[in-house]
């Protein structure tokens, strides 16, 4: 049976080429190596053509509390040597460590739900919909560079402070992992009332995440999409939020199937399961 281990820093190289092998993806590796400790938490087969890398990360609980989860990323397998076990293996001792670091439980974000056997799916709610035709009525939006996201950072603690599944972000997630998430083509957009990160997808209004009064950075959104000619979009918003009509003149309820828990030390549905949960794309590992 092939042997399995964590890896080393002499991986680099064969880990960046098994990823590049995998994954259509150039955000894996700046995010990998914003963590000092990878390689003791990154599990591969002796020859590096599987890997499986955890990160510990906390996020809120819905009650104004935290709790930490290990967060399942950069899972691979070169194709030579797929259907042999050895990711379930990989899975199965990183499971057995992120238990030993105390993760409440384990979170993933997968488009392959298969490969996860000990996972079970969850749903985050999101909404699409025609734009309500807006017109500039006050203070626009101004564009903040992604270097510079972390002074939007007291805005999102106390709009995520009780919202389950939210990241806690430190200032070295604010510095390294918000800029290579919300870098070109996503835009950061604030104003006094809060900010956007948008992405104007094909002619589409894309709303990857959202804090403040949120009425006011809505309504300012959608005056800044009829400037640009766009007429319908999509938000990771709950379906019920009273803001929506700030920015939809219709809302279609929209199911996120994505995300993946699996329990170590305590049950993740209070948190997963939640009406308004959220997880931004800025806290993907």
């Amino acid at each position: 049976m092939t042997a399995l281990r964590t890896a080393r820093p002499g991986d680099r190289e064969a880990l960046y080429t098994l990823w590049a092998t995998c994954f259509d993806a150039p955000h894996v590796v700046p995010l990998y190596e914003t963590d000092p400790g990878r390689y003791d938490r990154t599990f591969v087969t002796d020859d590096v053509s599987a890997c499986v890398y955890y990160l510990p990360r906390r996020v809120h609980d819905g009650l104004g509390g935290e709790v930490l989860v290990g967060g399942v990323a950069n899972v691979a397998a070169h194709p030579s040597v797929r259907g042999r076990g050895h990711v379930r293996r990989l899975l199965a001792l990183a499971a057995e460590a992120m238990t030993a670091d105390g993760c409440a439980w384990s979170l993933l974000f997968t488009g392959t739900p298969g490969v996860y056997k000990e996972w079970t799916t969850f749903e985050l709610q999101t909404v699409s919909g025609p734009l309500y035709p807006a017109t500039p009525s006050g203070p626009g939006l101004r564009r903040v560079a992604a270097r510079d996201a972390a002074v939007l950072r007291d805005l999102h603690e106390r709009h995520n402070a009780r919202r389950p599944l939210t990241a806690v972000r430190d200032a070295a997630h604010w510095r390294e992992r918000v800029p290579v998430w919300y870098g070109e083509p996503v835009e950061l957009l604030a104003g006094d009332a809060g900010y956007a990160a948008v992405r104007w997808d094909g002619g589409v209004l894309d709303v990857l995440e959202v804090a403040g009064d949120l009425p006011q950075v809505l309504a300012a959104l959608a005056a800044e999409a009829g400037a640009r000619r766009v007429r319908s979009g999509r938000a990771r918003l709950t379906w019920h939020d009273p803001a929506l009509p700030a920015l939809f003149s219709a809302v279609t309820p929209e199911r996120d199937r994505t995300g993946m828990a699996r329990t170590l030390l305590a049950d993740p549905a209070p948190v997963v399961g939640a009406a308004n949960a959220a997880h931004w794309p800025a806290d993907y590992f």
